[in-house]
């Protein structure tokens, strides 16, 4: 089983039915879904599809929504796209009009009074570069510094500035509504501009009284980076968007950002999820750049990787997880460990969970074994880096799909946990079921018990099968 966790954007290629469970039966642990591109409707239908496939093959996939966020968009373009040629003029409306080639409408109607003039303005990821020449009441006359053909829909980006536009939208409350009343695992916080974009989304899921669903911030700009480490202390974890940062920074920065955003992930114990845009040379092939770029991100020590492609394919999957298992190998988890011993606090459970890695790894343990209600250990564990795979075992199907994204954590969900002697009997009972283990192999039993009295880690056993 591989440590590193996969996700996948759900489009109109795969949401069928049996694409979902070609996935879910090889390797993906969570699909993720935009409400920016997608109805609730048509979510609602992937959502129920996965649900279903889950429970009738007894797996814990989890339930990923993208909400809108301040994003600005074009509108539509006659025929579905334009293209503005080099050093053409063109003009953006706040007036919805149908788009050519010598104007477009955006959905943000203060975008004439925010942006200055001799701004950049960038679209169709960044390969379209506008010039803010004069303004009108509702329009921007634009310069093309860089020509090519626009999209429908597609993102309109202007680097170093701030839209003053409120950030949590009635849109944006309807979809967080809409993912706590289906059971969704964890929401994508898109184009944050600040930590107070991610307060305002932690408070209403308190005042919806939703205490599952985890924030993952979607770092696109400058502006999150600027708050990066209180973003990480509010939310579940983070999603670094390379492309929309290149888009905003020069591009020679995101190869040090990525690597600094995960080494503050790893260090929170929070969640840092690399956004992957393959480029497909051939339909079931990785090319030898993005086999690179895989293996960077696994040693990086990133927890998941979220592919954008909208070429899907099981050989493109296995050729994925093959790549991700060979990297695995090569992580240098004693420098993780000691560089995380280095700045642990004096918390009870993350001790227990400092001594439970060492040992593993000294003693070349199968599998660290969690029993847990919360998932508060496994989560612990995992930002140790133990070389063997944490098996994290509840009876609480929320806490379960909770830690699908966690490196290393493979959850499983059981009936009971009563007693001491149930806990060793089902931990060497799934062990023998999830690994290739022989007579004289060692695990590690390790969690709080009993289970509603302790509040921290305080069982450890070792186990010979």
């Amino acid at each position: 089983m591989n440590k590193t966790k996969i996700i996948t954007k759900i489009d109109n290629t795969n949401n069928k039915t049996e694409s979902l469970t070609e996935m879910m039966l090889n390797g993906i642990d969570a699909f993720c879904i935009s409400l920016h591109d997608f109805s609730h409707e048509f979510c609602l239908d992937v959502i129920n599809k996965i649900k279903k496939i889950n429970e009738e093959l007894n797996l814990h996939t989890s339930i990923i929504l993208e909400t809108v966020g301040t994003k600005v968009h074009a509108d539509k373009f006659y025929g579905g796209c334009a293209t503005f040629k080099t050093n053409d003029k063109i003009r953006i409306y706040m007036k919805k009009v149908l788009g050519d080639e010598t104007k477009f409408s955006v959905d943000y109607k203060d975008l004439v009074n925010d942006v200055k003039y001799d701004s950049l303005i960038k679209l169709s990821d960044g390969t379209v570069e506008l010039q803010v020449l004069d303004k009108g009441e509702d329009f921007l006359l634009c310069k093309v510094n860089q020509g090519g053909t626009v999209y429908d829909n597609t993102n309109v980006i202007v680097p170093g500035v701030k839209f003053k536009n409120r950030f949590l939208r009635q849109e944006d409350r309807d979809n967080i509504k809409f993912a706590c009343e289906h059971d969704v695992d964890y929401i994508i916080t898109s184009y944050i501009s600040g930590v107070d974009d991610v307060l305002d989304i932690n408070d209403l899921l308190i005042d919806l009284e939703n205490n599952h669903i985890g924030i993952l911030a979607k770092i696109e700009n400058e502006f999150a980076l600027e708050e990066i480490d209180d973003i990480i202390n509010i939310c579940e974890g983070i999603v670094i968007s390379r492309e929309d940062l290149g888009i905003e920074l020069p591009v020679e920065r995101i190869p040090g950002i990525q690597k600094s955003l995960v080494n503050k992930c790893h260090l929170a114990g929070k969640i840092s999820i690399i956004v992957s845009d393959m480029v497909i040379e051939t339909e079931n092939a990785l090319s030898k750049a993005e086999v690179s770029d895989i293996a960077n991100a696994v040693l990086d020590g990133t927890d998941a990787l979220m592919f954008n492609n909208k070429t899907y394919s099981l050989d493109l999957l296995k050729a994925t997880e093959k790549v991700v298992k060979v990297a695995e190998e090569d992580i240098n988890y004693a420098n993780f460990l000691d560089m995380t011993i280095r700045s642990e606090s004096k918390d009870v459970t993350g001790n227990v969970a400092c001594s439970v890695a060492e040992m593993a790894n000294r003693l070349k343990c199968k599998a660290i074994v969690v029993p847990t209600i919360s998932g508060y250990t496994a989560r612990k564990m995992s930002r140790f880096r133990p070389r063997c795979p944490i098996i994290a075992i509840s009876t609480d199907e929320k806490t379960v799909k909770s830690l699908a994204l966690y490196f290393g954590v493979c959850p499983i969900l059981i009936d009971n946990l009563k007693s001491i002697d149930d806990i060793m009997t089902q931990s060497k009972k799934i062990v023998y079921k999830k690994m290739d283990v022989s007579s004289g192999d060692k695990i590690i039993i390790t969690g709080g018990y009993p289970f509603k009295d302790i509040k921290h880690t305080n069982l450890i056993e070792i186990e010979e099968l």
